[in-house]
């Protein structure tokens, strides 16, 4: 669709999978000309989200072919449109999940876009102009500059770029659990992994002790060791978590695989919250008396609005919070995507689309 429309004349080098067998192949497409609120942005590194394997295989039945994954971008700014005033060219920055929202409604105008009822996605979304749109695993993107952010100067470009999906998915629910500007709360973290291990390092840099809950024994001493978690509890261990029953203030679930949240919801104190970030392909067990005598809240959070998205860049930059990632080449995307489905990786694959020369 994007092809055919009349404003797409600029050839694009990109990679994308064109059936359910989600083999990812060069795909050369058309974008956009530069709007007068677009910029154009040279990408230098993408990174790799589950999303991405869902997409690519059709697991959700959404999936437009051909697809060109990726919204954890960053690049830099090689076109302004006339009425870009926040950007310039040379800029550093990056592009999440979100391309388009309707800017009207209660939710765009109260700076929760993400949340907006005609929100279109980087990939695999309907832009205004009725195209497709093309995400990150490509050598350029134009993007509206309402849903750009920039990146802090002393921020490692690849290490950045899972921070605009993994990143801001962990920040939002501490954000909205005033997690960000009060310190000393227990907080447990299900799951050490692209998401987790971001969790871990917000809560430890906001002031927290931090839990990392997993069925993992061996992530204990990569848990504590190197990401600096306080305590760990192996979910699967009855004496433990018996031993740690009401014992935290608030508990982020990044598992995409199915479970059963009444033992962790047997962890929190009185009061106590539990946000889901992490998607599983089916329902989750919810057990009622472990909420009800507990007088606790289950809740869910889907990444963040581009003003929350910034926010969460710039404490990354003036906390040195990065994401640990693993580089690929844009040849072994494949492989990448084999792997990540296994959960082998620490913690996040970025691929380098620029090449050797994108080390910045």
């Amino acid at each position: 669709m994007a092809q055919a429309t009349p404003n797409h004349t600029q050839t694009v080098s990109g990679w994308a999978a064109h059936d359910s067998s989600g083999k990812i192949t060069p795909f050369n497409f058309k974008r956009r000309e530069n709007g007068e609120n677009d910029v154009t942005i040279e990408i230098l590194y993408c990174g790799m989200c589950h999303t991405d394997i869902h997409h690519v295989k059709d697991d959700w039945g959404i999936t437009k072919y051909p697809v060109v994954p990726g919204h954890e971008i960053t690049g830099i700014i090689t076109k302004v449109g006339s009425n870009v005033s926040k950007f310039k060219m040379g800029d550093r920055v990056g592009v999440g999940c979100l391309a388009a929202t309707c800017l009207k409604c209660e939710y765009c105008e109260g700076s929760q876009e993400n949340y907006c009822d005609q929100v279109e996605f980087t990939y695999n979304g309907i832009f205004w102009d009725g195209s497709i749109t093309y995400g990150g695993y490509s050598k350029m993107l134009v993007a509206d500059h309402r849903y750009v952010v920039r990146i802090p100067d002393n921020m490692a470009m690849d290490r950045a770029a899972p921070l605009l999906c993994a990143g801001i998915t962990v920040f939002t629910p501490l954000k909205d659990n005033n997690l960000v500007d009060t310190k000393g709360k227990k907080i447990g973290i299900i799951g050490l992994g692209g998401l987790g291990h971001v969790a871990v390092k917000f809560g430890k840099a906001f002031g927290h002790h931090v839990t990392v809950i997993s069925t993992s024994p061996i992530k204990e001493q990569e848990a504590k060791d190197n990401l600096g978690a306080d305590d760990f509890i192996i979910s699967t261990n009855p004496k433990q978590m018996l031993e740690k029953k009401r014992t935290l203030d608030f508990i982020l679930d990044t598992v995409s695989g199915k479970h059963s949240l009444g033992s962790y919801l047997e962890l929190l104190k009185v009061n106590g919250t539990l946000v889901i970030v992490g998607a599983p392909d089916k329902p989750i067990d919810l057990p009622a008396f472990p909420m009800i005598f507990g007088k606790r809240t289950v809740k869910g959070s889907m990444i963040g609005s581009i003003e929350e998205t910034q926010e969460m860049m710039d404490l990354c930059g003036k906390h040195n919070i990065l994401s640990d990632i693993e580089i690929i080449t844009t040849d072994q995307i494949n492989e990448g995507l084999e792997r990540l489905a296994k959960n082998d990786v620490k913690y996040r694959f970025v691929i380098d689309i620029a090449g050797p020369s994108s080390h910045l």
